[in-house]
């Protein structure tokens, strides 16, 4: 597949001055394919049908080959720690074998004092007592994908028989509660109908360590549940549903003094509103160190673009034949390493735009122009940015000491 690429940044953005920030999370595809046909899949049900042509499970020549790549970067680098997240598809469609195999082949090639941090996403319908056994032995920590802790919040999450996915995700979650050593967290995509505390308190009950709740992957040419199409651009005033199902949750896990489980979006605004620099693409400036491996050794860049277009992740490189610092300097690795020169200009003359960062990048995608825009979540970030603002600024006012 050949990509049309928008003219910004692939065409538009000069990239000579740009100083590349070293990938340290490498994103290493286990299989292509799913055993689930959630309803609302952006890999499987949306603008890209790439994975069709890609092998359904990963070679070992592959692995192989990525592991040399990840560790000639890291001595490129010298970095001392490296995050390994084993996906697909579903990751343990044949068993916990590639994961094991995968994440060994890295940490053998990487050089000495570099750590490797992995973690193995799924859906839990694969995941077995036995397979937790043999990862945690390998010390990989396990995330769930859920839209809840309750059968009527998974209801979109089904089988290609229509089955739902809840009872065996339910036992991975309680298997995953024994083990907590292992246990990584909860990634639950917002869905609008869902009423938020009972979302967020459902969640609660299966005792992840973290939750971190997703924005559905949207833009403006394919806007998201609950928010008419419109121009590209920062509309005000304007309706902010995510924003204000967030700001319900935050309120509670703020309230509630549930701040031991962690929850990464509020922790991140609340970090870059006292200062500090951001870990997540979802908000903040920071510079994006992430990049993926398909099962073919296709390098490209993180999955969530391809809800924008079909090739949206693409870079022409592979494992084979590249280096990553090659894929450093592809412009859209490099626009998502810009932070503020590459935000529309009203995201730089917007008061909480350094916060929100812009939002996710590929939520700022308009057809025929490109990600030069305001996320198509614009007023839902500023309503919970400044939503959390007053928050943090209460109850400073409220603990501080008497004059």
């Amino acid at each position: 597949m050949t990509a049309h690429h928008p003219p910004w940044p692939h065409v538009l953005l000069d990239t000579s001055a740009h100083r590349a920030t070293p990938f340290r999370q490498f994103v290493l595809k286990l299989h292509s394919r799913c055993n689930l046909d959630c309803t609302y899949c952006y890999l499987y049900r949306g603008q890209d049908a790439g994975w069709r042509d890609r092998p359904p499970r990963v070679p070992e020549d592959t692995m192989r080959h990525a592991a040399a790549r990840i560790a000639e970067h890291v001595r490129a680098h010298a970095l001392d720690g490296i995050r390994v997240e084993l996906h697909g598809g579903e990751p343990l469609l044949t068993g916990p074998g590639p994961a094991l195999v995968y994440t060994r082949a890295v940490r053998e090639a990487v050089p000495n004092g570099c750590r490797v941090t992995a973690t193995l996403q799924t859906n839990g319908t694969r995941l077995t007592a036995p397979a937790l056994d043999v990862l945690a032995e390998a010390g990989i920590r396990v995330g769930l994908s859920l839209d809840g802790g309750r059968a009527a919040h998974n209801a979109r999450r089904v089988d290609r028989a229509g089955r739902p996915a809840w009872p065996a995700a339910r036992a991975a979650a309680r298997a995953l509660a024994a083990r907590p050593a292992c246990y990584a967290g909860i990634l639950c995509t917002i869905d609008l109908d869902a009423d938020p505390l009972d979302v967020y308190r459902s969640l609660l009950e299966l005792d992840p360590p973290a939750v971190d709740f997703l924005l559905p992957h949207a833009n403006w040419g394919h806007p998201p549940p609950g928010v008419f199409p419109q121009r590209p651009g920062r509309h005000r005033p304007h309706p902010a549903p995510y924003g204000d199902w967030l700001a319900t949750v935050f309120d509670a896990w703020w309230d509630e003094r549930r701040l031991r489980t962690r929850v990464r979006l509020f922790q991140e605004i609340a970090a870059l509103l006292l200062g500090a620099p951001s870990r997540a693409e979802a908000v903040g400036l920071s510079p994006m160190a992430a990049v993926v491996v398909e099962t073919d050794g296709a390098i490209e860049q993180v999955d969530s673009l391809k809800s924008a277009y079909a090739g949206a992740a693409e870079t022409g490189l592979d494992v084979f034949r590249n280096s990553f610092d090659e894929a450093l300097r592809h412009p859209g690795v490099a626009a998502r390493q810009l932070g503020e020169r590459a935000l529309a200009a009203e995201c730089r003359g917007c008061p909480v735009g350094r916060v929100c960062g812009g939002g996710n990048y590929v939520h700022r995608y308009a057809p025929g122009t490109g990600f030069c825009h305001p996320s198509v979540y614009c007023a839902d970030l500023e309503r919970l940015v400044r939503h959390i603002a007053r928050r943090l600024a209460r109850t400073a006012r409220d603990t501080a000491p008497d004059n």
